[in-house]
């Protein structure tokens, strides 16, 4: 069995950035809530933590869902809430993540405004929330939002999809 990894991924709403990863093969589990960088970026933002098979999924393509599945290219006025970021638990893990991001940048026609932030710390979100997309994928929000993106993603994909890789 091969060590775990783990990545913090924020960017937008975390049920939905939950919701994506959960459905991916070689995610292990996802914890959901808010995330906190080093000052300036201390504040708590949505996010959530990707724990993943390195074995089954790669950094480099989790990243790349993640830059798919939020605005990755828009500046707008919620980025306080929804800090476009990845989270990196220490300096090896952020120089990857820099080196991944500067390569799947170039699929983009706008620059990304994803940016590598130290890890400082993590809040659950309340349990009522975990699993959202899991436990109930017909509530309005998880058909107007998650289910959508998990589709284009199944179908531009389908490789990172746990039917397609067992």
């Amino acid at each position: 069995m091969s060590a775990q990894g783990r990545i913090g991924l924020g960017g937008g709403c975390h049920w939905c950035t939950e919701g994506v990863f959960v459905s991916l093969a070689g995610v292990t589990h996802v914890d959901q809530g808010w995330i906190s960088a080093p000052a300036p970026d201390d504040a708590f933002s949505e996010a959530v933590i990707v724990h993943f098979d390195p074995e089954r999924v790669s950094l480099a393509e989790l990243l790349a869902v993640h830059l798919q599945t939020h605005a990755a290219t828009s500046d707008h006025s919620l980025r306080g809430r929804y800090r476009s970021a990845v989270y990196a638990f220490n300096d090896r893990q952020a120089e990857r993540c820099r080196t991944a991001l500067s390569v799947l940048a170039a699929d983009y026609d706008q620059p990304l405004v994803t940016r590598v932030l130290r890890y400082a710390g993590f809040r659950a979100s309340a349990p009522a929330y975990r699993d959202y997309f899991r436990r109930d994928p017909d509530r309005p929000f998880c058909r107007r939002y998650i289910a959508p993106k998990v589709k284009r993603l199944r179908a531009d994909r389908p490789d990172l999809f746990f039917s397609n890789k067992q």
